[in-house]
């Protein structure tokens, strides 16, 4: 079932719009990449879609009896975020706050489920070291435990191996994908469009064109082989000097994408 429905949506701030005409479903279990240029609205969408923002025009509506505290969100970090002074345990534990009502301190139930998630990343041994001394890798995780500990069904994820070495990237990437095994419906925003074709079961690309659909068709669209061949870059940019390893890059890709999917079967 649709957990998510848009329709006809307008994105923009005030008079600059960012993309119109978006309609697509995110269902459950689904695993969704936004793809597209820098400032064609991917952000903005999320935003929308967590009700953060209103569209200019269109309609976002929840499905499957899907509530907004039911959908954990891991936005992109500043530079201020990454320096929090607090410790890993209250970083997470404050994924609860969506689920407090009226209780003015967090109960052993919400507790647990924090502690489930730390042990659930393998990170239960950073419970009491200090947030802003962790390395990229170790942060992002502590985030993805503080979204989980809101939610059992959905998170939105902003660019989440963004500033990451390869290790740290290919254990994200590793992670998310057995969440969503699990039954974690995942929306993620990425520059990575290799990876996208390769995780994802669907693919959202916003820009100049629109394209809403499977993997598989993605990578038959005119857009999609365009965006392949140039590596998730502009068709602004220069890039003739990278071509034949972005080729190749993007059929390993799609390879390892077909192989997962027969894995699956």
């Amino acid at each position: 079932m649709s957990e998510i429905i848009c329709r006809d949506l307008t994105l923009g701030y005030e008079n600059s719009i960012l993309v119109q005409g978006l309609s697509f479903d995110i269902h459950s279990g689904d695993y969704l990449c936004i793809v597209g240029e820098n400032g064609a609205g991917k952000s903005t969408l999320m935003k929308t879609i967590l009700h953060l923002q209103k569209p200019i025009s269109g309609d976002i509506t929840y499905g499957d009896g899907l509530v907004p505290s039911e959908i954990g969100y891991l936005p992109q970090q500043t530079v201020v975020q990454k320096d929090f002074p607090a410790s890993v345990w209250e970083v997470i534990l404050s994924g609860r706050q969506s689920r407090l009502g009226k209780r003015p301190f967090y109960s052993h139930a919400d507790k647990k489920e924090a502690m489930s998630n730390m042990e659930r990343l393998g990170i239960a041994d950073l419970k009491g070291r200090c947030y802003r001394e962790l390395s990229g890798g170790q942060q992002q995780r502590v985030l993805l435990a503080r979204a989980l500990s809101a939610t059992s069904r959905m998170i939105l994820l902003d660019e989440p191996v963004s500033g990451l070495d390869p290790m740290a990237t290919l254990e994200m990437y590793q992670i998310i994908q057995k969440l969503n095994k699990e039954g974690i419906t995942v929306v993620m925003i990425s520059h990575d469009i290799f990876s996208s074709v390769r995780y994802a079961s669907h693919i959202l690309h916003i820009g100049e064109e629109v394209f809403y659909g499977t993997v598989e068709e993605y990578a038959d669209s005119s857009i999609g082989k365009r965006y392949l061949e140039s590596g998730g870059m502009s068709e602004k940019c220069d890039h003739e000097d990278g071509d034949r390893g972005i080729e190749h890059s993007s059929e390993r890709s799609l390879q390892g994408n077909a192989e997962d999917e027969n894995g699956k079967a």
